[in-house]
């Protein structure tokens, strides 16, 4: 304690200080508003504002510049929350589930008290990481030199036992996504051996599946075609003026504070683990939030706020969590701390006993820059999500062709090549059918994001420690809960079918939506034997993954087709949830509708598609706003073209200008590529 006492109280307030003066302080904001424009904008990350702040700190005070850095990257998660729930679009993958009672909240007119609520939880999220950083930066070294890659493993299966809490009645139809997700996420080149994985003569797989355009593909285009289905604005009856949204959402996160509490330092806890990122750590904090909140598994997904407050604490506590293996052993979590690394090591401070004696002072300017942004970024937030929260009673015709572009662009960032825009559109058919059947599309996420990571997890424990690696504490305990996760579904789902029976031989009834069971088991088995010929260590994965998602989704249909459920459990069918937004139109619309108004979204997506490879993105922006504005909506001409005209100068600025990124090639662009601002 006389450490803390002494040199710490010292070095903390002298880092206060030091930052509060105006010339240090002018770049934190300047930081902070950065990170909010970029959290805006779906598939721009982290890694793009270092890469554009990072080169302009070289010859700046330390201070300074990692006041800036800093308060950039503390509230990416903060902003983007505001298209997660407005639209149903994920800014990044740390806000996806927040999703899932955000945009219900904007459809019952509460989208003011969901960015409220969203705007607190972040910033107190936000300042429990900083606390939780000052003060386990001295004592931290010991867990971290216990963190190996069996615990890693373990944490990752972990991760995915929380695909049951978010499976809902339906389990296995989540242990079949998740497997699913696993195998997607394995298509490529498997890091071990150098096997390719089906990948076939495509190049573009080669790398594998860049996880933006999928993110979108399975979570934001869904909605965007509801929306288009619905032809309606997304909130039809406002509840709350904003300003008394905003009053609730903040009375909201305050009664829920031990909720905030637990999530923020279980955001700040995974945060610490290297290769946990912002994509896992809000699913596990959603789950631990439906798993210990009352009445939380009748309420989530239907616009429950506690469902936006836990995932956004989680979320912004993990910046400071992510900052103590870096400083303390130079170990960056991702690639944007990577970036972080490289700049402080510019500056001459090399991570590691140093950074908690000698510079001890810069290492809590750091702390402080982490709770400042927060308090900064929810200001400037709350200022204006007012305005942002009328944007859900625009008609549909005004929001689509405003974001739709925004989208093309972001997913085109995953490996920006044209096979972003594919995946993009093959997600998107694939998570409008899962929406519409009723299959859960977190779990078929969460098993990307986290198949990958175990897979390398797995190989390189086996290699080093055998099983050794099963009798490690840290790692049995973790097995356990992941055990008692994931099966207390199970155990619900064969206790209450105890008066199951089965059907008559007559009554036995294939529907058109258990299809999808047979492409996903056909899926496994094909994967399943083609993986057979190849190294051992490549095979190994996929072989396990696939033959549990066969298994599973067999189960999983026979007991659908061949079984009449227990009337207990008919009785409680209430009792379940259906871990997903739901789709709203198909009480109001028959499906011929429904599948027709769906076919004439991706036939817009497609046409799009098709006029940027031949004159570039950049002029298909306008054209195709103007043509779907009169078409669709019988927009005036005056309207449609004032939309166009901003929205391409907005893509045009940003993108070009200030990001510099390069455009998907075209056919007028390779021919003519002086006269083609769209093409590459």
């Amino acid at each position: 304690m006389h450490f803390y006492n002494d040199a710490t109280l010292l070095a903390a307030g002298h880092a206060l200080s030091a930052l509060l003066q105006f010339h240090r302080l002018i770049f934190l904001v300047f930081g902070v508003v950065v990170g909010l424009a970029i959290g805006l904008l779906p598939g721009i990350g982290g890694l793009t504002g270092f890469a554009l702040l990072v080169p302009f700190t070289y010859t700046m005070d330390p201070y300074a510049a990692f006041a800036m850095l800093l308060g950039m990257a503390s509230v990416i998660t903060t902003s983007d929350v505001i298209p997660a729930v407005l639209f149903g679009v994920p800014g990044h993958a740390a806000s996806q589930a927040t999703v899932l009672d955000g945009l219900p909240m904007t459809k019952r007119g509460e989208a003011a008290r969901a960015l409220s609520a969203c705007y607190t939880s972040s910033l107190l999220g936000g300042l429990i990481g900083a606390v939780i950083l000052a003060f386990s930066l001295p004592l931290v070294q010991p867990f971290v030199l216990s963190i190996g890659t069996p615990e890693m493993l373990a944490l990752t299966i972990f991760g995915v036992s929380m695909v049951s809490a978010l499976s809902g009645n339906a389990p296995l139809r989540g242990v079949v996504a998740a497997c699913f997700g696993i195998l997607v996420g394995m298509v490529g080149t498997n890091v071990a051996t150098g096997q390719m994985r089906w990948t076939g003569d495509i190049l573009y797989l080669q790398d594998g599946i860049p996880l933006v355009p999928i993110i979108l593909g399975i979570f934001a285009l869904p909605e965007l075609c509801d929306l288009a289905i619905r032809r309606a604005a997304i909130a039809e009856n406002v509840q709350f003026s904003s300003r008394q949204g905003m009053r609730q959402g903040v009375i909201d996160t305050f009664r829920n504070w031990f909720l905030v509490l637990r999530c923020g330092a279980l955001g700040s806890v995974l945060g610490a683990v290297p290769g946990i990122t912002g994509a896992v750590t809000d699913w596990i904090a959603y789950g631990h939030a439906l798993q210990t909140s009352k009445g939380a598994k009748q309420s989530f997904t239907t616009g429950d706020v506690r469902g936006v407050i836990a995932p956004e604490a989680a979320n912004n506590a993990r910046e400071g969590g992510s900052l103590v293996p870096m400083l303390s052993f130079g170990v960056p979590g991702g690639a944007a701390q990577a970036i972080l690394l490289s700049a402080m090591m510019v500056h001459g401070f090399i991570p590691g006993p140093d950074m908690l004696t000698k510079h001890l002072d810069l290492t809590y300017s750091m702390v402080w820059s982490i709770a400042l942004a927060n308090i900064f970024g929810a200001g400037l937030c709350f200022l204006l999500s007012g305005q942002f929260a009328k944007i859900s009673t625009l008609r549909y015709t005004l929001i689509l062709p405003v974001i739709m572009p925004i989208i093309y662009v972001g997913a085109f960032q995953g490996s920006r090549s044209w096979g972003d825009l594919f995946v993009l559109l093959i997600a998107g058919l694939a998570g409008w059918t899962m929406k519409r059947l009723k299959w859960a599309r977190p779990p078929l996420i969460l098993g990307l994001v986290l198949g990958v990571l175990m897979e390398r997890y797995m190989s390189i424990s086996f290699v080093r420690y055998g099983m050794d690696w099963l009798r490690r504490p840290v790692v049995t305990v973790l097995l356990i809960l992941a055990a008692l996760v994931f099966f207390k579904p199970l155990f619900k789902l064969v206790r209450g079918g105890g008066l199951a029976r089965l059907r008559p031989s007559g009554k036995i009834v294939l529907k058109l939506e258990d299809l999808v069971y047979v492409l996903f088991i056909v899926i496994g088995l094909y994967m399943l034997v083609t993986s057979q010929g190849w190294l051992l260590m490549a095979r190994i994965g996929p072989t396990v993954v696939a033959s549990i998602l066969v298994i599973a989704g067999t189960i999983s249909l026979a007991y659908k087709v061949f079984v009449i459920p227990a009337q207990v459990r008919l009785a409680h069918a209430g009792d379940g949830i259906h871990m997903d937004v739901a789709s709203d139109h198909g009480e109001k619309l028959p499906n011929k509708v429904v599948l027709m108004r769906a076919a004439k979204f991706f036939g817009w997506f497609l046409a799009f598609l098709a006029c940027m490879s031949l004159i570039g993105m950049i002029p298909t922006v306008p054209l195709m706003i103007v043509t779907y504005m009169r078409i669709e909506g019988r927009e005036s001409w005056r309207l449609s073209l004032i939309l166009a005209v901003c929205v391409t100068v907005f893509l045009y600025a940003v993108f070009d200008q200030i990001i510099h990124i390069p455009w998907p090639d075209s056919f007028l662009g390779q021919s003519f590529p002086a006269l083609a601002v769209g093409g590459a």
